[in-house]
């Protein structure tokens, strides 16, 4: 499977992202120098994505990497070794991923 963004989760998550860091929509408009908050509306109700530049700038920003501000269908890092883990660590993970799913909801 092709890896892909969700623009809706995405949305989500970069308002999520805004509202714990006070950041407000005229601030963003303002830091990447845009002529309306249209762009960014559409953004954060997943019809539209930011550019790479814009996301490299919100990276800055938000200060967090660009990875951290998308979501998409890309099976975790973490995921693809728990062949390795012991079963502690496999529960473990399994709770982490709950807890991670809970706070995107």
């Amino acid at each position: 499977m092709i890896p892909l963004i969700n623009k809706r989760e995405t949305g989500i998550n970069l308002r999520r992202i805004m509202d714990a860091k006070g950041i407000t929509v005229k601030d963003v408009q303002q830091y990447l120098e845009l002529g309306s908050v249209q762009s960014i509306y559409h953004w954060l109700n997943g019809i539209s994505l930011p550019t790479i530049d814009n996301l490299y700038a919100l990276s800055e920003l938000f200060q967090m990497p660009v990875d951290e501000m998308i979501c998409g269908n890309r099976t975790p890092v973490i995921k693809r070794s728990i062949k390795t883990q012991t079963d502690q660590d496999r529960r473990l993970y399994s709770y982490f991923e709950k807890i991670t799913e809970k706070k995107i909801a």
